[in-house]
């Protein structure tokens, strides 16, 4: 109680002012009700001042006059709220609790506390407002994506997923292999935006890419679908204009930096968002092959110096690095690098490449690591490999004498090294044949590819600047090409060779001999028949590479101009000239020649019944009548006899031949016949096969 000597009275507890009554009545003893709700949180008066309200006693509160006098205010039994307890909200009024929640007194002193929800906080007399957007950054580096918030995952395998989305706009990121299967690293970045087939792609070595065009970049900015485009030394980066977000993208072509500011409690798609998500959820399968997931583990028994890698990745905890630690922790940065350099060897770059991506993550933060290059002999920060573009089956590395070049992904050349080879067989095509090998292949034994030829000097590989990938071809009469005929089959032979052109009297590369060849096997063996009434027979042969038609006809003359038909009468010991006749041989390169020719009464060329006409090339000694004309001189020959019929057998007779292929270069074909013996030479080496073509054709008596 209070003499009230002036109208404005203040109320205070635990010396916090609660309200001021005014107060008009003059008396010794005046009486005034104070409402208010009770609660762990800030104190709001009507005034707006604020302060915690504590009234350690919890017993009393005290009234204070404008001159400073005192009284005592003291609770009792039915006032409309108490001032005792932790905290006083008076009526109708609000706050924040501890814990971000709105709190609010009702009219009838009943206290409501509500949680603002994501992306909000409490402010004021218990306003829940938005937060402001927080700039973050996404980095994907070696085969780890660390997410916004600073957690990290790894991806195990060779695919392609989404880092994050929004509107119009994917961001994919594809994985892939380098010196091991075993081991995946980020190989490149695509923009996916809204429209047909608009992908933007941010590759390896600066390479950026517009519907399969190369795009020219500088520091320059240019725009392309609302992307704007910059280039230097340290790499590219992609500007989303039309992001609500304010994204963009930098990738030097081995990390991934993706700047974004999303509103607090917001969580983007994709591992950028949350790299814990389930990786199937986030897969890109139109970019991602079959077998991409299908990890096969090395056992080549490599050892790597994990306590020596795991002390350069914790460089990071120390300064200058600890400048940074307040905005971005570095315990994901290390833990990708402890991943990467535990199992696959500290080369191409790898020592500096995960220190290099958390200054820069720190960098588009605006915070600043000085001098960090000369503490960790990290010398450049021009991007590795800058500016050397490799094919799909590749990527840049360090190569043996100490730049940079393209070398071989371990899932490409894995069965070309199991094979000592440098790329696929040979290729043959009746008389020409192609191989082709691998670039990457080649460099990784340092061999140049431009000093390398096919026997004859002139005749070098051709270099195909998309693949990397050199193709000599050939025919069997060019580039210094042997042919030769190996019992059954017919062989081209050459070689890819290395020739020193520096005129020096030594070398320091490995000499090169690459054996190339091609054969084609024997002639598949069928027999027809028919009567001679149907004038000639033709049969279809396939041998090898090879197809080639092989007709037998018959003529009354020796120009061979008047057919055997149907109607022609042959009489006994008139003289018929057969002709043997290919079509769809090379003849520089092939001859026919007829073997044999012999006559049966049965169909089958083996029936016990048989009379020869031709044997070994020649006219058989037996039968006077024959005569053997252009045998092995080209693609066609024929040869002449007096017909006859069997004694004492009736019905048909079927005419047989037997023919060779035989290879013309460097080898006479030509049978040469010697007088009454009719030896033939032997040709042996030079028939493409042993078991050539039969042709059968038939006449009645």
């Amino acid at each position: 109680m209070l003499s009230a000597q002036r109208t404005n009275v203040e109320v205070q507890v635990g010396g916090k002012k609660v309200t001021t009554w005014e107060i008009k009545e003059r008396k010794k003893n005046v009486y005034k009700d104070a409402s208010a709700c009770r609660h762990s949180g800030i104190l709001r008066d009507p005034q707006g001042s604020s302060g915690i309200l504590r009234d350690p006693q919890g017993s009393s509160g005290t009234l204070r006059g404008p001159q400073g006098s005192s009284g005592t205010l003291r609770g009792h039994q039915g006032s409309s709220g108490s001032l005792r307890g932790d905290v006083v909200l008076p009526v109708n009024k609000g706050g924040c609790d501890s814990d971000g929640s709105s709190v609010t007194c009702s009219a009838s002193a009943e206290v409501k506390t509500t949680p603002c929800g994501s992306g909000k906080k409490c402010e004021g007399e218990g306003l829940c407002v938005a937060l402001p957007p927080k700039a973050a950054v996404c980095t994907v580096t070696g085969s780890t994506v660390i997410d916004v918030d600073g957690k990290a995952a790894s991806i195990p395998d060779r695919c392609a997923y989404t880092l994050m989305s929004e509107t119009g706009v994917k961001l994919q990121a594809v994985f892939q292999d380098r010196r091991r299967t075993d081991v995946s690293f980020l190989d490149h970045v695509i923009l996916h935006l809204d429209g047909p087939d608009v992908k933007i792609h941010l590759e390896q070595g600066g390479r950026v890419t517009l519907k399969g065009k190369e795009l020219t970049l500088s520091s320059t900015p240019v725009t392309h679908h609302d992307v704007e485009l910059t280039k230097d030394q340290t790499g590219v980066t992609a500007k989303l204009l039309k992001s609500k977000y304010g994204t963009s993208v930098f990738f030097d072509g081995y990390t991934a930096q993706i700047y974004t500011k999303v509103p607090s409690g917001t969580t983007m798609p994709g591992l950028c968002g949350k790299s814990s998500r389930t990786l199937s959820d986030v897969k890109v399968s139109e970019l991602s092959s079959d077998s991409c997931d299908k990890v096969t583990k090395e056992t080549d028994g490599n050892k790597f110096e994990c306590t020596e890698m795991t002390k350069r990745c914790d460089l990071l905890k120390k300064a200058p690095f600890d400048s940074c630690h307040s905005s971005i922790k570095p315990d994901p940065y290390i833990k990708a690098c402890t991943d990467t350099l535990c199992k696959y060897p500290a080369v191409d770059g790898l020592k500096c490449q995960f220190l290099q991506a958390y200054v820069k993550a720190c960098s588009l933060l605006d915070k600043k690591v000085e001098n960090w290059r000369t503490s960790t002999s990290c010398s450049s920060d021009k991007a590795f490999c800058q500016d050397t573009f490799c094919s799909a089956h590749e990527f840049c590395a360090e190569d043996a004498s100490g730049g940079t070049s393209c070398l071989c992904r371990s899932s490409f050349a894995s069965k070309y090294r199991k094979a000592n080879t440098f790329g696929e067989p040979t290729v043959c095509d009746k008389n020409s044949a192609s191989v082709s090998l691998a670039g990457c292949l080649m460099e990784e034994k340092n061999i140049d590819y431009s000093v390398l030829h096919l026997n004859d000097k002139t005749c070098k590989g051709q270099r195909d600047e998309k693949t990397h990938m050199v193709t000599f071809d050939f025919k069997s009469d060019t580039c210094g090409t042997v042919l030769t005929a190996e019992e059954k089959q017919l062989k081209f032979k050459n070689s890819i060779v290395a020739q020193d052109s520096s005129g020096s009297k030594i070398t320091r590369h490995d000499e090169v001999k690459i054996d190339l060849s091609c054969f084609y096997t024997k002639t598949k063996e069928e027999t027809m028949s028919f009567k001679i009434k149907s004038s000639s027979v033709t049969q279809t042969i396939v041998s090898g590479a090879w197809e080639y038609t092989l007709t037998m006809k018959a003529y009354t003359d020796a120009s061979r101009t008047q057919a055997v038909s149907s109607s022609t009468e042959i009489l006994l010991d008139q003289t018929v000239w057969v002709e043997l006749k290919t079509a769809g041989l090379d003849d520089k390169l092939v001859a026919v020649v007829t073997d044999s020719c012999w006559a049966t009464n049965d169909k089958s060329p083996t029936a016990e019944l048989k009379y020869d006409l031709i044997k070994n090339g020649c006219p058989d000694s037996a039968d006077k009548t024959v005569k053997v004309e252009s045998n092995g001189k080209g693609t066609s020959t024929y040869f002449s006899f007096n017909m006859f019929q069997f004694s004492g057998k009736s019905g048909d007779v079927y005419l047989h031949c037997k023919l060779n292929l035989c290879v013309k270069k460097g080898n006479t074909c030509a049978k040469s016949c010697d007088g009454g013996k009719r030896r033939r030479r032997s040709a042996r080496n030079r028939y493409v096969d042993e078991n050539p073509a039969f042709i059968t054709m038939a006449w009645t008596n």
